[in-house]
């Protein structure tokens, strides 16, 4: 399928097929039905469990590769950066620049799709550190069964085609995507994003088996978000907490918290605060057997990961 980014008068290659594929929720709600499978913990939902970047230990991060690796592994939720090409496209690539995940080199900003489509965004990868899930999906059919010739490249991948993978799974998803700042686009980022959203119909995530979720280190992005998609949540995501609010307290707009586990280890009590306040608490990136394990503890409401068929095994189906 060839990606594109919506336009006036145009929708998303995908979008229409995605639509009619959607399923309802089956009781997908904001929090993990299910529960942890620890005697001390019985009784209470276990946290979500979100790829971080896809099943990224494995496989290269940000590939479809490794997202639906992530979907076969069980994950409960995706997570994604998002960030705008110089034609307008949303593409999934954490840095800013190319140079640590392709074989290309320059900022994303200043390339147009077409160009970021002839770079290998996978052979920088070690390749799987873990065994692959006993009943694998493929992202789509094996180049030799379709008579395609066989390209070794590992494509970039756009958020449509990302969209289109988390709406085909069938099933219930969370998918968590976070906009990139500082960036020379500003808020036409969300805009795209939100524009996207819409033809998909995800921006109304209570009617759908995919639920998105937003977020950002910048504030002002969320502030940004709330008018555009008020019925998405929005996740601040923080590296420190500022002393002023340090008694749970989240700036307006944003109605989850997103520490880094570091953060959360120094400051194992900002959980309950946050609870206490009516947020839930979404913690990254938590690829350690004794983080899993403090992070089921504290009872935070979803933990993402580089490593989910990890912290699925630990902390029960």
């Amino acid at each position: 399928m060839t990606p594109t980014s919506p336009e006036p008068g145009g929708e998303p290659t995908g979008a229409a097929d995605a639509k009619r594929r959607t399923v309802e929720a089956n009781g997908a709600g904001t929090s993990a039905s299910r529960t942890v499978n620890n005697g001390a913990q019985l009784g209470r939902p276990r946290p979500l469990v979100v790829a971080h970047r896809g099943s990224s230990a494995a496989l290269p991060e940000h590939t479809i590769g490794a997202y639906m690796r992530a979907i076969a592994e069980g994950a409960d939720g995706l997570e994604c950066d998002v960030r705008l090409t110089r034609d307008g496209h949303l593409v999934c690539i954490h840095d800013g620049r190319l140079n640590r995940v392709s074989n290309g080199t320059g900022r994303v900003s200043r390339h147009v799709l077409a160009e970021l489509d002839e770079l290998d965004f996978g052979s920088w990868h070690p390749g799987p550190a873990e065994p692959e899930p006993a009943e694998p999906e493929p992202a789509e059919p094996e180049p030799a069964a379709t008579g395609a010739p066989v390209d070794p490249r590992t494509r970039v991948l756009t958020l449509e085609k990302l969209l289109d993978a988390a709406v085909g799974a069938g099933r219930p998803l969370q998918l968590l995507i976070e906009t990139k700042h500082p960036t020379r686009y500003g808020a036409e980022v969300e805009d795209r994003l939100v524009a996207m959203l819409r033809w998909y119909g995800l921006n109304k995530p209570d009617d759908t088996a995919v639920r998105v979720t937003v977020m950002s280190f910048s504030e002002l992005a969320m502030r940004r978000i709330h008018p555009l998609a008020p019925a998405l949540d929005r996740v601040l995501l923080t590296e420190f907490v500022r002393p002023d609010r340090r008694d749970g307290r989240l700036p307006i707009g944003v109605n989850i918290a997103g520490p880094g586990v570091r953060v959360v280890k120094a400051n194992p009590g900002l959980v309950a605060a946050w609870h206490r306040r009516g947020y839930r608490v979404f913690v990254w990136t938590v690829n350690e057997p004794r983080e899993v394990d403090l992070m089921v503890e504290l009872g935070v409401d979803a933990i993402i990961t580089d490593r989910p068929r990890m912290v699925l095994d630990r902390i029960g189906p």
